[in-house]
């Protein structure tokens, strides 16, 4: 059986990754789309990162697929993606994805958002209205 510790470590191969406190200079550039791969329940408890872009895990490829009838125009920018979760597992097999299906400025928070919030960088709430 593959673990999926093996799985997280291939997939960070593979694909750009740093933590959060390298990250935060990402955070609010032009071009660049910061990527919450959470549970809509971990991000009412916990809030996100300020203007990132909500896509729930189990819904990425269908997202960013333009030829998917649930494509998302996010995905269809000339943007730099920073993909994060909660601990960057999640991230990291996402980014290794959304790269395989062409995406080609992705990057994920090694960390994720427990890294972030302990660099102290900020957070916004999120209400069950935003999307």
């Amino acid at each position: 059986m593959k673990r999926i510790k093996d799985m997280v470590a291939e997939a960070n191969e593979k694909v750009s990754h740093a933590p959060a406190d390298v990250m935060q200079v990402l955070h609010g550039q032009e071009g660049v789309t910061f990527v919450d791969l959470r549970d809509p329940r971990e991000l009412e408890r916990e809030g996100m990162i300020p203007g990132a872009f909500h896509c729930p895990r189990g819904m990425l490829e269908f997202w960013i697929d333009p030829e998917s009838p649930y494509a998302k125009p996010q995905f269809q920018q000339d943007h730099k993606f920073v993909f994060y979760c909660a601990s960057g597992w999640r991230s990291a097999l996402s980014a290794l994805a959304a790269q395989d299906m062409g995406l080609e400025n992705v990057t994920h928070i090694s960390d994720g958002f427990t890294g972030w919030k302990k660099a102290g960088a900020p957070v916004a709430e999120k209400s069950a209205k935003q999307g």
